[in-house]
């Protein structure tokens, strides 16, 4: 069992920048691909940001390509998502995920229990 822990979250302005954890605990984190994924009022959860478990591969949603960079530490325990050039259209929910490197929500077995993030003009 892995459990993650997000962190960071919190009411910026647009243009401000963010930057999330995601803690892991349990066994074997490592092996494990990391995504990150939001989801704001009303709407669906969406792809973010992903990386490989030896954090050599990054993929990114298109809307923050360029502005959110996303990382592992060496000691692969903790996830970070280095978030820039807010824009208000980023508020959502933020939740960490394990599992497969993925796009998809359904490849990935374990989540956080997410972290607000809040942009205002």
């Amino acid at each position: 069992q892995v459990q993650l822990v997000e962190s960071g979250g919190g009411e910026v302005q647009a243009g401000d920048s963010l930057r999330l954890s995601c803690v892991a605990s349990g066994r074997a984190f490592s092996r494990y691909a990391m995504g990150w994924f939001r989801q704001a009022p009303g709407k669906e959860r969406e792809f973010v940001a992903a990386i490989s478990a030896f954090g050599t591969v990054t993929d990114y949603a298109d809307s923050v390509k360029g502005r959110f960079t996303i990382s592992r530490d060496s000691a692969k325990t903790t996830v970070f998502l280095q978030m820039n050039s807010l824009k208000p259209e980023d508020t959502a929910v933020y939740y960490c995920a394990g599992g497969r490197f993925s796009r998809y929500g359904s490849e990935y077995d374990y989540w956080g229990q997410g972290t607000q993030v809040t942009v205002s003009s």
